[in-house]
């Protein structure tokens, strides 16, 4: 009888899912998320490109330099660090090679536009994000989509809907799932019990939860660079192993980009944020532009709207022209995918058993890495997974302590660690599903209230260059 139960259960679950999945990853979510884009970058003469060395000498050169601002509870690099740990994920080694595998070579080229236009809208929203931020009891600078949508559109319900959204995001695609991540892959690769993972991995998030901000940002600081060098240099030896594929591939990518199996496949590709193997329908954006999630973490740094706006630019860079770049060139180069196979199985049951998602990767790997290469990608799946459980345990806390106040973020982070453990040792299938669903769902208020205030996008980086301006006035008339 339980079973019968779980069963309608389930089924009436995997309906009602499959009625807001439809809505939520809909031609309105598209058509929104190109608009922002288009109009973000014609609107500030593609920003990112005419600026590309301030905004890189802004972020990541400042960071290197040692003169990343502290205005906040902590500097810009760890926020951004802290970002890219929840975007940095099992999508970066999982969700290129299912677009591949659902698009072909041509998915890769419609990473790319996407992602470059998607730089702005993440410029966009970590702005207005630096307009409109708080502070918390602790006197300490927070923000996030919930601010500019109250504060920006006068809004309250569209803000604690989008918060709503978010803390269900958080359990599900942020905590259970990576969880069953890094359990997969290190019961697989090492035969680690999944319990014992399930317990380790809480206690380790939550000592950084305990530390807030502060101590999540000096662990991500050390642990993202680390995972992304690591990861980085693997693929650049599995690229390199196979140098003369590199200008097959990159012709094959250019060739077959206006296919429309290809175009479909990596805007699907590119819209996943840690996807993994069960299919491209099941991700949100892999660099969460758009999504109104990552600017929680920049806005804790407290940096000027428009630097903050400039973070945003270089982890969507970072995580998709780069990161999803070098695993779409591993695969490709290495030759495990097949283009007619592929494509001969698509839409038939012979597809499902085919490699795909990271196992696809992990063949790509041990092309060149022998036994070792299968290791590798589980050790990266668990960093990656680890991370974004460490960035998307910040985000519920700023969601739960603005739907329901300071005194509900214990009991989140019980219950945020109590699923970790559940994640680790239950099939998650359906709760993927969902979880996909409600950061889908995360997006339309989102954009809706970015597209609402792009004047003052456009206004306040005009502002920005002008007193640029004025200032190198000033210093060269003092001289």
């Amino acid at each position: 009888m339980g079973n019968l139960i779980m069963g309608y259960f389930s089924g009436w679950l995997s309906w009602c899912n499959d009625l807001l999945g439809r809505f939520a990853w809909g031609p309105v979510t598209l058509f929104l998320l190109a608009l922002s884009g288009l109009l973000f970058s014609f609107g500030t003469s593609f920003f990112q490109l005419r600026h590309i060395r301030l905004w890189w000498r802004s972020t990541f050169g400042a960071a290197f330099r040692g003169k990343s601002q502290k205005t906040g509870g902590i500097t810009g690099f760890q926020s951004a660090c802290t970002a890219l740990a929840a975007t940095l994920g099992t999508g970066n080694i999982a969700g290129v090679a299912t677009a591949i595998a659902a698009g072909g070579p041509g998915a890769v080229f419609w990473m790319w536009i996407s992602a470059f236009f998607g730089t702005m809208t993440g410029y966009a929203e970590n702005l207005l994000a630096g307009l409109y931020r708080g502070k918390n009891a602790k006197g300490e600078p927070i923000g996030g989509a919930m601010f500019y949508i109250e504060q920006g559109l006068g809004c309250r319900w569209l803000a604690l809907l989008f918060s709503f959204f978010c803390i269900l995001g958080s359990l599900g695609m942020g905590d259970m799932a990576q969880a069953n991540s890094i359990a997969t892959g290190l019961q697989d690769a090492f035969g680690v019990p999944p319990l014992l993972t399930g317990l380790v991995v809480a206690g380790a998030v939550g000592f950084a939860m305990l530390g807030g901000i502060q101590r999540m940002g000096q662990i991500t600081e050390r642990l993202v660079p680390f995972m992304a060098i690591g990861y980085t240099a693997a693929a650049v030896c599995v690229i390199l192993a196979n140098w003369r594929q590199v200008p097959m591939v990159l012709n094959s990518i250019l060739q077959q980009a206006f296919n429309l199996q290809a175009g479909l496949g990596g805007l699907a590709g590119y819209g996943m944020k840690q996807a993994l193997q069960v299919g491209v329908a099941r991700g949100v954006s892999s660099n969460e532009a758009g999504l109104g999630s990552s600017v929680m973490a920049n806005s804790a740094a407290g940096s000027p709207p428009v630097v903050q706006g400039m973070w945003g630019v270089f982890e969507v860079a970072v995580d998709t022209l780069l990161m999803c770049t070098l695993t779409a060139l591993a695969i490709l180069c290495s030759g495990v995918y097949d283009p007619a196979r592929y494509a001969a199985a698509l839409g038939t049951n012979a597809f499902s058993a085919l490699p795909n998602g990271a196992a696809l990767t992990a063949d790509a790997f041990r092309s060149v890495f022998g036994p070792g290469g299968g290791a590798l990608i589980a050790v990266s799946l668990m960093l990656f997974a680890f991370s974004t459980l460490l960035g998307w345990s910040y985000y519920g806390e700023r969601a739960v302590e603005y739907l329901f106040g300071p005194g509900a973020l214990v009991p989140y982070k019980l219950l945020y660690l109590s699923c970790i453990v559940i994640g680790c040792v239950t099939r998650l299938d359906l709760v993927w599903q969902i979880s996909d669903t409600f950061n889908g769902l995360m997006v339309l208020p989102n954009l809706l209230a970015v597209l609402w205030l792009s004047p003052q996008v456009f206004r306040e980086t005009r502002r920005f260059f002008h007193a640029k301006g004025t200032s190198c006035c000033t210093k060269e008339a003092t001289v």
